[in-house]
């Protein structure tokens, strides 16, 4: 029995040296993705990242509509993110590969549902999901987020979090197909305002909009007294983002 207070040590010293240099190697992996993906994107901006589901088929009306939100921006001057793979990701990308500006893939190696689409003038592979989502949020001057699953709504609140803790800068988070978000929506008023969890005006770092014209429109709008590229405050901000 282990004496009460005390924690037995299970770990031989062999094995614990091992695991520690193992680990070592890991960050030394660690830095070497952040500093690679960091020099590849430095040129793209402006920049917009889009969302959805990796589920999503090339004849569903989520797909098509994300392929015209995409070829729209990029005819307007702005770099496409999108993770990468397949359903939404790949009707992101396809939609910037045909347009003026250019199409980036942030890969993430999975056991699954993950695969390259062929629509990417970069193409930017990670194993870890957290140097990948931060090259999302450095890079970016708006999000767009069409349907999607957890890892939509991960991304999705990922930016909200930084964006009202001041930890990254406000840029445009625009919400599209009002009938599938309006749900959420509601019941962050209902519910986190009514109960205190978040500020009134924190339901303002959200827009809901349904056509691509629209959410042009609405980043140009975001930036006409200020132009794209972050701010002195907003370059220290990501720096220790």
């Amino acid at each position: 029995m282990t004496e009460k207070g005390k924690i037995p040590h299970l770990a031989d010293p062999a094995a614990a040296k091992f695991t520690a240099s193992q680990e070592a190697w890991r960050v030394f992996g660690i830095m070497s993705e952040f500093v690679e993906a960091a020099q590849r994107l430095a040129e793209i901006r402006p920049a917009v990242s889009i969302f959805g589901s990796a589920r999503t088929a090339p004849d569903s009306p989520y797909y098509q509509l994300t392929e015209k939100i995409a070829r729209q921006l990029s005819d307007a001057g702005f770099s496409v993110i999108s993770g990468g793979g397949p359903g939404i990701m790949e009707a992101a990308n396809k939609g910037a590969f045909h347009g003026k500006s250019p199409s980036v893939g942030l890969n993430i190696q999975l056991p699954h549902e993950q695969r390259s689409n062929g629509f990417q003038d970069i193409s930017q592979s990670f194993r870890h999901f957290f140097a990948r989502k931060y090259m999302f949020v450095r890079f970016a001057d708006a999000y767009v987020v069409m349907p999607g699953g957890f890892g939509t709504l991960d991304e999705l609140l990922e930016a909200l979090t930084l964006i009202q803790t001041g930890k990254a800068r406000k840029i445009p988070i625009i919400l599209v197909h009002r009938p599938f978000w309006n749900g959420m929506v509601d019941w962050f008023r209902a519910t986190l305002v009514s109960e205190g969890m978040i500020d009134p005006e924190d339901i303002d770092l959200i827009q809901v909009i349904d056509t691509p014209a629209e959410i042009v429109e609405a980043i140009f709008k975001h930036y006409e007294t200020r132009g794209f590229a972050p701010l002195p405050s907003e370059r220290e901000m990501l720096l220790n983002l």
